[in-house]
């Protein structure tokens, strides 16, 4: 996700447009029996610090195109290039252009004059629902700021005797995993995950 944060920063920074693609994703969860071999169409390069990173430049111009599964963000230094990059890969595949970019995995990406500030506020209210807190109180601190928290006290709290295992430990990853998800536009959160 750095690579993501560091292509909206570079575009922001150099005032160019940011856009947005989706491929068709018929075949997204296909099986696949036999290795694949692929080559980038000619004046395509591949990143060699990213592979979801391909550039293709002409003369003193670039067009960045960054590719997540079925997901494209797109941006350069000239419009004309884009729009052939965009026409390019229409062409070849079934892909609809989604415009400026306004949400990209996960992220809102939001336009004002300071910049592009970043939020997952959609991403946060699902979550807050996924885990049935939506009619929760909040309160600025959850517990005493001297509190020890330990597995002791914590079996008291839940009513368990024992070092039982979780019986689900898969949804416990994965709302961690969503948890750190939200670092990406709250770094301030990977200290309580």
């Amino acid at each position: 996700m750095v690579i993501v944060r560091t292509i909206i920063s570079m575009a922001t920074s150099r005032g160019w447009n940011l856009f947005q693609m989706d491929v068709n994703n018929t075949f997204l969860q296909g099986d696949l029996y036999g290795e694949v071999y692929m080559d980038l169409p000619q004046g395509y390069n591949q990143s060699a610090h990213d592979n979801s990173l391909f550039t293709k430049k002409t003369n003193s111009h670039i067009v960045l195109i960054l590719a997540f599964a079925d997901d494209l963000l797109i941006t350069g230094s000239n419009a004309e290039l884009i729009e052939e990059v965009k026409q390019t890969l229409q062409n070849f595949f079934k892909v609809k252009d989604l415009g400026e970019l306004r949400y990209f995995l996960g992220i809102e990406v939001l336009r004002s004059k300071e910049g592009i500030p970043l939020t997952q506020r959609q991403y946060s209210l699902q979550l807050i629902s996924e885990v049935r807190l939506a009619a929760a109180k909040s309160i600025s601190t959850p517990i005493d700021l001297n509190q020890k928290l330990t597995t002791v006290d914590y079996d008291k709290h839940v009513g368990v005797n024992g070092d039982e295992e979780l019986e689900e430990i898969g949804s416990y990853q994965r709302l961690i995993g969503k948890l750190l998800y939200l670092t990406i536009t709250r770094p301030n959160l990977s200290f309580a995950v």
